[in-house]
């Protein structure tokens, strides 16, 4: 039933995209007058892609997925992104200096200017330390800040992670229990609060399946950049005891959409002075 359904949206997907096409290029004729049709499809592209399929789908994952607790990241064409895979606890400075220490950069904030670089950089194979992430989804809201390390300062190859802010006041004795994922806000950026990662490794470029927006392509096995990125903070010496739970709800070793994962985050406290 889940394979019908995700056919049916994909076909949808399709069937709404020819459609739009249709219009511009045989109905309204916008391509006789007023834009070269290849310029007219490029446009069309654009909207459908980073706009509208985006808020239709981000619609109705509010709807879908109410009350469910989150093992894995939305991406911006409603399949599952990456995996929930590691909680550090600390203050957002705390976590400035940390990944700083460990030799990580923030990553810019995506727009116009930083797409614009990135695809620059990635064509010409120019080093760009804090390319923009693309946008997924936890908590009901994108990713609050990330950190990175290009591999041979290729923009093409990097090992990255997303993060979201969890106010403490809603954890629980465990990172195990419903409660800890449902809350949606946004605690003060001066707050200590868990902050929720999702880790991965770039390895190339591929389109997202629903809204067919340009993104990277990561490596599956997203267990080995958790503990990576965690063995890279220990060495810094940034971050206290460190242990490992379940996500959220159990989740047994399976692969989730075209990741491995055993569902353990690891989860440590940052110990370094902002």
């Amino acid at each position: 039933m889940r394979l019908l359904k995700r056919l049916l949206r994909r076909v949808m997907v399709l069937g709404l995209g020819i459609l739009t096409v249709w219009l511009i290029v045989f109905v309204f004729r916008f391509t006789d007058r007023r834009l070269p049709t290849v310029l007219a499809l490029a446009v069309t592209y654009g909207i459908a892609a980073y706009v509208v399929l985006p808020h239709i789908v981000r619609m109705g994952l509010k709807i879908l997925l109410r009350k469910r607790v989150p093992r894995f990241t939305i991406a911006g064409d409603g399949l599952p992104g990456d995996p929930v895979n590691l909680v550090l606890t600390g203050t957002l400075q705390q976590l400035h200096a940390a990944f700083k220490l460990a030799g990580w950069s923030e990553a810019d904030r995506l727009g116009l200017a930083s797409s614009w670089r990135m695809v620059r950089a990635f064509v010409f194979n120019s080093a760009y330390p804090t390319a923009p992430f693309s946008t997924l989804y936890l908590f009901g809201r994108s990713q609050d800040i990330g950190f990175q390390r290009a591999i041979d300062d290729s923009p093409r190859k990097r090992h990255h992670i997303r993060f979201w802010a969890l106010s403490l006041d809603h954890a629980e004795a465990n990172l195990g229990k419903a409660s800890f994922w449902l809350n949606t806000d946004r605690p003060p950026d001066a707050a200590c609060v868990h902050w929720v990662g999702a880790g991965t490794k770039d390895t190339g470029i591929s389109l997202t399946r629903l809204t067919f927006q340009i993104t990277h392509a990561t490596d599956s096995d997203t267990n080995a950049e958790r503990d990576y990125i965690i063995d890279e903070l220990r060495k810094s010496g940034v971050i206290g005891e460190i242990n490992s739970y379940k996500a959220g709800q159990h989740l047994a070793s399976k692969q989730v959409n075209h990741y491995v994962t055993d569902g353990e985050v690891t989860a440590a406290s940052i110990i370094v002075e902002a």
